[in-house]
């Protein structure tokens, strides 16, 4: 029996209860989520409302097609309450934003010590994604010798693209998808090739990947410290910041983890925003495609600009609510001049 069968999680409002339990690494076990509409944030039911019409609107604006689930904590840490779901179902590609699942299937075998994190795969030429995002196309000095560690920060940072190849040299396509399936994610699947070790990122639902974050951040998918790995790293200044975090201070957006795609004329983003106190508080699944400027990858495409739009009315909205379930403080982050 998988974990949704197991668990019940058929609903988010079942998610919501289950997924409160667990206490990651840089969680603070001593602090209780305020309840969500504390303070003068209003009635959450009604801030749900608002955020589906925002959604509604800049989705409009943007054009093209969007698939989306958005959740926000629910009143006295009760259920999440739905605020977006359209087409939540449809089984799509969701390109990059399936990075955190292959992160997620890569810290599993972490956390069961078939891996670890210090230890070092070989980065050949033969294995670089010629013109691809990242960093590591353009070293142009090969081989060299990195850590899995680093690997998995560089493919949920900067979106490497030779990253994943490197993530099926220690977690083959096949394997990765089982691994997903037992956890109870069997629309969240790579797409295997010839090579066994090699894979397009494939597909997932809006649903799925929303269900996938609020077990991540409530403990139910790793261990505390490899929880604490994803989160950290999507937490991160360096990670995405053109979509939602875009009109954000940086202490906002460490508020915020949060996972981009993008490919040929698709545009997504996916993550999890928390309060003040590291609660999650907003969940969040959008999928767009078909919009105008299929060649730009920037952030003046439309898809991209109304999800920045949407980060900052998100923001506002919920200003002052609170989370629910397990707090994941913020690292501190401090620039530096070398030295």
């Amino acid at each position: 029996m998988n974990r949704r069968a197991a668990l019940g999680l058929g609903t988010v409002a079942t998610a919501g209860t289950v997924f409160g339990a667990a206490v990651p690494a840089a969680a603070d076990p001593g602090r209780v989520a305020p309840a969500a509409g504390a303070g003068a944030g209003g009635n959450p039911r009604r801030i749900a409302a608002r955020i589906g019409a925002a959604y509604r609107r800049e989705s409009g604006r943007a054009g093209g097609n969007w698939q989306a689930y958005v959740s926000l904590a629910g009143p006295a840490g009760g259920d999440p309450l739905e605020a977006v779901s359209e087409s939540a179902d449809r089984r799509i590609e969701a390109y990059s934003v399936n990075k955190i699942a292959v992160a997620v299937a890569v810290l599993d075998k972490v956390d069961r010590g078939l891996l670890t994190l210090d230890q070092q795969v070989e980065v050949t030429a033969g294995i670089i994604v010629p013109g691809g995002d990242g960093m590591f196309s353009l070293d142009g000095a090969y081989p060299s010798l990195v850590t899995l560690g680093h690997v998995l920060a560089n493919l949920l940072t900067v979106s490497d693209d030779t990253a994943v190849r490197l993530c099926g040299l220690v977690c083959p396509a096949a394997e990765l998808n089982q691994i997903l399936v037992a956890k109870g994610f069997p629309n969240t699947q790579v797409q295997p090739v010839a090579n066994p070790n090699r894979f397009f990122l494939g597909t997932s639902t809006p649903r799925e990947t929303h269900d996938l974050l609020r077990a991540l951040v409530g403990g139910a998918l790793l261990s505390p410290a490899s929880t604490e790995v994803v989160l950290r790293m999507l937490r991160s200044p360096v990670a995405f910041t053109d979509g939602i975090r875009r009109d954000m201070s940086s202490a906002e957006r460490a508020r915020i983890a949060t996972k981009a795609g993008w490919f040929a004329d698709a545009r997504h983003e996916a993550g999890v925003i928390f309060d003040a106190a590291g609660a999650p508080l907003v969940t969040y699944a959008l999928f767009a495609d078909g919009q105008a400027g299929a060649d730009d990858f920037g952030a003046t495409h439309p898809a991209v600009q109304a999800r920045a739009r949407l980060g900052r009315r998100f923001l506002t909205l919920t200003a002052g609510l609170g989370g629910a379930g397990t707090a994941h403080r913020a690292h501190l982050h401090r620039p530096s001049n070398g030295g």
